[in-house]
């Protein structure tokens, strides 16, 4: 909570006003979209000491300023960069804050363009790379090295959601001078404030639950006072920087995140209940179930859950997974998630070192979007009953 003049605000008023001044701007509620490359200087000796809020359309306008300063506010951080990707949100600080020679820790059940990163282009630039199992906990003390500069997380897991111990990592990682990073994309700032246990540089596609409508690709990554002057100058440098029209569609789906997050919530939830007692359904891996391995800790840390989850059929491979996948009528066969509609994909974990499993049977990975719960069980049914019956 934040307060101002003694009235405290709420998250949703602060998605409803975070970031933009309307009365900076002739009154108007939304900020200008500025399309800018060149920004003029009024005189010579302005120009020569860059003495200006803006220089240049890379390095900032009132738009992206609009957004990074309302995730700010979410965030408690110093300062945001917006960019074009959420894979750019974890590509950018990884080479702003790693050089030749250093290492790496990375959490084993990464987003796997992550992992693709780290394994081609972080190698590549002599960097060295190792995976750790996502249940380490403060164990990630003993596979610290000299050299390591940066301990990489994420929690949930992605696809298997395994809930990482953030502060006891953070506090093991901050002991020998490591930053600690986190991509809290399946959480967003809303239910689980990174930066407030022990995470240096937060990490979000806002593609997902931002924009929230499947149109916009873009990131954010947000740093604490520390870290900011070198994410900042990483951002700069690498001229990676997000459009105008996507900051805006960003900012503006910004506004109704807290009520579409609950919304994502309350029916993933029920539904992955539901699905617990579902012939054909082995175990539902979303941490915001009792019988989640993980939940106390999750109940300890994170203020909510999304709507993201997924669910291990009992037995059988590929085969099994095409025919639920196939069946449905209201679940998309699609990537991303964090959009209003449903989405199912039949996903991997081959590409894993430490955190294998094991699963009895082929993992479907659920996004519950805004559609009516009932008819979403029903589809689900039908997958199910087709999934079976492939046996």
């Amino acid at each position: 909570m934040s307060r101002d003049n003694g009235r405290i605000k709420g998250v949703n008023t602060r998605l409803a006003h975070a970031g933009n001044d309307p009365h900076g701007f002739h009154g108007f509620v939304n900020p200008p979209v500025v399309h800018a490359s060149t920004v003029l200087f009024p005189n010579a000796a302005t120009m020569a000491a860059r003495d200006q809020k803006y220089t240049y359309g890379t390095r900032g306008t009132p738009t992206t300023d609009a957004l990074c300063a309302a995730i700010d506010e979410l965030e408690g951080s110093a300062g945001t960069i917006a960019v074009p990707s959420g894979l750019a949100a974890v590509t950018i600080p990884l080479l702003g804050f790693l050089s030749s020679g250093d290492h790496i820790l990375i959490t084993d059940s990464v987003y796997y363009p992550t992992r693709h990163f780290a394994d081609t282009m972080l190698k590549r630039l002599g960097i060295e790379v190792d995976y750790y199992d996502p249940h380490v906990g403060a164990g990630i003390a003993a596979l610290i090295k000299p050299n390591t500069k940066v301990v990489f997380t994420e929690s949930p897991a992605s696809n298997t959601f395994e809930i990482q111990d953030i502060p006891a990592i953070s506090k093991a990682a901050h002991a020998v001078g490591a930053i600690v990073m986190m991509d809290n994309t399946w959480a967003t700032p809303l239910y689980f404030k990174a930066l407030d246990f022990g995470v240096d540089v937060t990490i979000h596609a806002a593609t997902k639950y931002p924009a929230g409508h499947s149109d916009v690709l873009s990131g954010t990554v947000s740093a604490n006072a520390e870290c900011w002057p070198r994410l900042s100058e990483a951002f700069v440098t690498l001229g990676c920087c997000a459009g105008p029209d996507d900051v805006y569609q960003v900012l503006r789906g910004l506004r109704t995140m807290g009520v579409r997050l609950a919304h994502h919530e309350k029916s993933a939830l029920d539904i992955a209940r539901w699905l617990e007692g579902q012939p054909g359904v082995s175990r539902v891996l979303h941490p915001g179930l009792e019988s989640h391995p993980d939940h106390k800790l999750f109940k300890r840390d994170f203020g909510g859950s999304s709507g993201i989850f997924s669910v291990v059929l009992s037995g059988g491979g590929q085969k099994k997974a095409h025919a639920f996948l196939d069946t449905l009528e209201i679940f998309g066969l699609g990537y991303s998630w964090g959009g209003f509609e449903s989405l199912a994909v039949h996903v991997s974990v081959a590409d894993r070192k430490v955190a294998k499993g094991p699963y009895e049977g082929p993992i479907i990975r659920l996004q519950i979007g805004l559609e009516d719960i009932a008819d979403l069980k029903q589809d689900i049914s039908a997958g199910l009953s087709a999934a079976n019956a492939a046996e």
